[in-house]
């Protein structure tokens, strides 16, 4: 594996912990933080963070997860704190010169009603699930964010 400090944002979570456990098996140094550490809604927090650790690579597995009850009474919660999580993250990556960033995101993301098993040009051409659709938004938000920046910097970010 050529990328040897790999940052894993939400690396408690069930992802999160299973690419742990898979990067274990590779020669890397794995850099994990918790909320504590290091605040990803903090945009400062998260700038001086990839300025100061030389990542070579990101997987972006944290974000505001809950059910569905959760999504229906605090959907305000989960547009803003994922939206603000996957910002910080995804352009603190960029400017902290990272050369890879996954960004997970959900089958949510795609319409409530659509074909299975899901494709990728689905994305976008139907309705969302209404009790989830703040957290959907922001994750297809966060898919955005990552292929505008792939498109505008790609050649001169490699």
């Amino acid at each position: 594996m050529k990328f040897n400090r790999i940052f894993i944002a939400g690396h408690k979570g069930l992802v999160g912990s299973a690419i742990i456990r898979l990067l274990k098996k590779k020669n890397v140094k794995i850099i994990t933080k918790d909320k504590k550490e290091l605040d990803l809604l903090n945009q400062n927090k998260v700038y001086n963070f990839f300025k100061s650790h030389k990542i070579d690579q990101v997987y972006l597995a944290a974000a505001k997860v809950g059910g569905i009850f959760a999504n229906k009474n605090y959907p305000a919660e989960f547009i803003y704190q994922n939206i603000m999580i996957q910002t910080n993250v995804i352009h603190g990556a960029f400017l902290g010169g990272v050369k890879k960033l996954l960004f997970l995101g959900s089958n949510c993301i795609y319409p409530k009603y659509t074909n299975q098993p899901m494709k990728e040009d689905q994305l976008l051409t139907g309705k969302l699930d209404e009790n989830i659709e703040p957290y959907a938004v922001s994750k297809i938000t966060g898919c955005k964010m990552c292929e505008s920046y792939n498109r505008q910097y790609r050649k001169t970010h490699n």
